[in-house]
């Protein structure tokens, strides 16, 4: 019945105008309390339902933020999207959830789709190879806010909420030199994006700046496959490392894949470090050390500067959140 239910034949029924009727719902405070009852019994009656797209025409409102990350399956972004729900839901947000898949041409589909749905914002990871640049920047000009995490674009023109990547690659550097390593093994993920060359710069310099004769072979891998191909024929040469970092959880899962293919025991043979979400490497045994870069925290800060600028524009802002070290037992 909600299907047929309209306004005007609400207002039929009460011998009503629909301005009454559509302001009694709206609990308008020129309606009577006895008038807003009966228009509320009657249609609750006749399970008469809001027209939302109406009513997004006329507001130019929709109450839903699109969400765009390369993959929904990767447990830092399935925990950042569950914080920006549950602190959306609140404040009366849905979400619109779609991945690239690192794919450019659905990466800008998917920012289409955004705006052919009238979002009031959108979160979005870039991918390595983004061609949607001047999308952004019309969503922008346009005063749809755009909140970029994790993986984000270079230019400070538009908000940005980071994990403290140098911060993260400082301290697992200083961590495995107070272990004393001394043939490591730094895993880290696609050069093309700015968090690999921050953390990888950043990590690379704390052996530099403090002259041990220790120098990482740094390895680059776009997949956990990879990664797991690389420590596979790594630990099989007769340079064998003795430590394994590796910059993210993908790669982690890679690296454990082939260690536990073969006969090292860890942390006897070698030993591991990760910068991680922390869901990831309490499913090992020994649990992984690691650096915690919280995707449910990320997505604290980032729903609570989307919901800043529905108040209120203001100048872009780069937010960072601070890394802290997790002890397992894999060092």
């Amino acid at each position: 019945m909600g299907q047929n239910a309209t306004l005007k034949k609400i207002s039929v029924q009460l011998d009503l105008s629909i301005s009454t009727v559509s302001r009694a719902l709206k609990n308008h405070p020129d309606i009577s309390e006895s008038t807003k009852r009966k228009v509320k019994e009657l249609a609750a009656l006749m399970e008469y339902e809001p027209n939302t797209y109406a009513i997004n025409l006329r507001t130019n409102k929709s109450n839903v933020f699109g969400l765009i990350v390369p993959a929904i399956s990767n447990m830092f972004y399935d925990s950042f999207i569950s914080a920006v729900e549950e602190e959306a839901r609140k404040k009366g947000y849905s979400l619109l959830i779609l991945q690239s898949g690192d794919d450019p041409s659905q990466e800008a589909e998917n920012l289409k789709l955004c705006k052919h749905s009238r979002v009031d914002g959108i979160f979005i990871s870039v991918i390595p190879n983004t061609r949607s640049a001047e999308l952004f920047v019309k969503y922008q000009q346009s005063g749809i806010p755009v909140i970029f995490f994790d993986k984000v674009p270079e230019s400070d023109t538009f908000d940005k909420i980071c994990l403290a990547d140098e911060e993260a690659a400082v301290m697992a550097a200083h961590t495995i030199i107070k272990y004393n390593k001394k043939k490591i093994l730094a895993l880290f993920g696609n050069p093309e994006l700015s968090i690999t060359r921050k953390r990888k710069e950043a990590f690379t310099d704390v052996f530099n700046k403090n002259r041990v004769k220790t120098k990482p072979q740094v390895r680059f891998c776009n997949s956990s496959e990879e990664a797991r191909q690389i420590v596979s024929l790594a630990i099989s040469g007769q340079s064998r490392p003795d430590h394994i970092f590796c910059m993210s959880d993908e790669i982690l899962i890679g690296a454990m894949k082939a260690l536990n293919h073969s006969d090292l025991s860890v942390p006897e043979d070698v030993s591991v470090l990760a910068i991680s979400n922390g869901f990831i490497p309490g499913l090992f045994k020994p649990e992984i050390t690691y650096i915690e870069t919280s995707g449910y925290e990320l997505g604290k800060l980032a729903i609570k500067r989307m919901l800043e600028n529905m108040e209120s524009k203001t100048a872009p802002k780069s937010i960072i959140l601070p890394s802290r070290l997790v002890e397992g037992g894999s060092l």
